[in-house]
């Protein structure tokens, strides 16, 4: 199980931590406000009030052996500096932190940040899908608890046919299509490649390396959806 650090629960990184809580991860919340903290205590795995440039007390909390940390501080910058560096000299191998313009990116990336989220431009849920699913490479919100995703395949699903995998029972989610890149020499013997868009496969359809899989379904059931731990 994926195990996360959200810090910062104003409204970006209390969404995301309740999104990824959903998806089954565990989820450590963490804010210097208590009633931030009161607020999210019973949705997340762990809900800690702390000053995350203590580097003590979060390694008390565990935090150095999350995966995977977010900085949501909006309001203060430097606190969001300090505490990606301590988070960068953890060694914790994915940190994104929340910046308000091009130059606060700069600044985190700097100090240690792998990724930089803009919440004005991308909501939480949307960031949750992209941590669950590492392969996603398209994301729709169809509203109602229910997406359209673009995914790489899965390396498990390689060389079988639908029928085999049934996606639909043992997934919650449908297949609408396949894009396929189709590998071609030119006249002149060079490599070249189109991509080709497979609408309603059918049953016997095989799914090969680099497919991308169009699927539909509830969030939970994307954010669930198989994805390669190496990826």
């Amino acid at each position: 199980m994926e195990k996360f650090a959200v810090i910062g629960l104003g409204w970006f990184g209390r969404d995301l931590a309740r999104a990824l809580t959903s998806t089954g991860a565990e989820v450590i919340a963490i804010d210097r406000e208590a009633d931030l903290v009161e607020r999210i205590r019973d949705q997340v795995t762990l809900a800690v009030r702390l000053d995350s440039t203590d580097a003590d007390a979060l390694e008390v909390q565990g935090v150095s052996e999350v995966g995977v940390a977010i900085v949501g501080i909006g309001v203060d910058f430097e606190s969001a500096v300090l505490t990606v560096a301590i988070l960068k000299e953890f060694g914790i191998k994915r940190i994104i932190a929340r910046a308000e313009n091009n130059i606060q990116a700069k600044i985190l990336t700097r100090v240690g940040a792998n990724e930089i989220a803009m919440p004005e431009g991308e909501s939480a849920l949307r960031w949750a899908h992209r941590l669950m699913l590492p392969n996603l490479e398209q994301y729709i919100e169809l509203g109602e608890g229910h997406s359209i995703i673009y995914t790489t395949t899965p390396r498990r699903f390689h060389d079988k046919a639908l029928r085999e995998l049934d996606l639909r029972n043992k997934c919650g989610v449908n297949l609408i299509a396949i894009e396929r890149r189709i590998e071609q020499r030119t006249e002149d013997d060079t490599a070249a490649s189109t991509t080709t868009t497979i609408i309603v496969p059918n049953a016997e359809t095989k799914i090969i390396p680099n497919d991308v899989l169009i699927l539909v379904g509830s969030n939970e059931s994307l954010s669930d959806f198989p994805r390669d731990s190496a990826s």
